[in-house]
C-alpha cells in the first residue's frame, strides 16, 4: 500500500488521558504503515469556538486555525478521535467544525443548485468515538447521532468518504484489559486505512463570503 498523508485530530483527549492514548496509538500504527502521519490535538490550539455572525461576515481565522485548515488540505485521510458527549461530539470539536469548515474551503454553493460542491473530496476518514453507553444501545436505541451527524452531516457533505467508525464503550469502569483491547482495535483500524481515494480538489478560500 501506498503511503499517504494522515491527520490524526484529537478533540478533547488532554495529556494522559485515555482519548489521547487512542490518537497516540492509531498515529503509531499508520507511522509503522509508512504513512506520514501529522497529529491535532485541539485543546492546545488557540481559538474562539463560537462563529458569531454565521456565514454573514468575515471572522478573522486565529493563526492555530489557518495552520489547520492548511493540514486538512495536505491531508488523504483524516481521523477524528472524541468522546460523546449528551449523544453528540464535544462542544469544543463542533465549534473547531464551525470555524474550520467554511464556504469556499470544505463546501461551495452555486446559483441554481441545491446541494453544493464537495470541496474536500477525494478524502477518507476514520472515527473512534468512546462513551459510556454500550456502543450497541447508542447505535440501536438512540441511532448513534454523534456517529451519524459526523460521518454524514458534516463529512460527507464536504466530500470525505468513505468514513468508518469505531465505537468503544462503555469507558466507565472499565480495566485495564479491556482499555488494552481497545487500543488494538484502534491499532488495528489504522492498519486499514483506504488504499486509493480520488482527486483532492483544492479549497478556493480559507474565509466565508461577506
Amino acid at each position: 500500500m501506498g503511503s499517504k498523508q494522515v491527520l490524526v485530530i484529537s478533540a478533547h483527549s488532554p495529556s494522559g488521558s485515555f482519548g489521547a492514548a487512542l490518537a497516540e496509538a492509531y498515529a503509531q500504527r499508520a507511522r509503522r504503515e509508512g504513512h506520514d502521519v501529522e497529529l491535532l490535538c485541539l485543546e492546545r490550539l488557540r481559538f474562539d469556538p463560537v462563529l458569531h455572525e454565521g456565514y454573514r461576515h468575515v471572522q478573522a481565522l486565529e493563526p492555530d486555525l489557518q495552520r489547520a485548515q492548511q493540514a486538512i488540505h495536505r491531508a488523504q485521510h483524516l481521523v477524528f478521535v472524541y468522546p460523546i458527549w449528551w449523544g453528540s461530539v464535544p462542544a469544543l470539536l463542533k465549534g473547531f467544525l464551525d470555524r474550520v469548515l467554511l464556504p469556499g474551503f470544505a463546501f461551495k454553493y452555486r446559483p441554481g443548485k441545491s446541494f453544493p460542491d464537495k470541496l474536500l473530496a477525494g478524502r477518507t476518514a476514520h472515527i473512534v468515538a468512546t462513551m459510556d453507553t454500550p456502543p450497541w444501545y447508542f447505535r440501536w436505541i438512540y441511532g448513534a447521532p454523534g456517529l451519524r451527524q459526523m460521518q454524514k452531516n458534516t463529512l460527507a457533505f464536504c466530500g470525505i468518504a468513505p468514513v468508518k467508525t469505531l465505537a468503544l464503550g462503555p469507558v466507565l469502569g472499565a480495566d485495564e484489559k479491556q482499555r488494552a483491547r481497545w487500543l488494538r482495535e484502534v491499532q488495528a483500524l489504522a492498519g486499514r486505512i483506504p488504499k486509493a481515494a480520488g482527486t483532492r480538489t483544492a479549497p478556493v478560500a480559507v474565509q466565508p463570503p461577506t
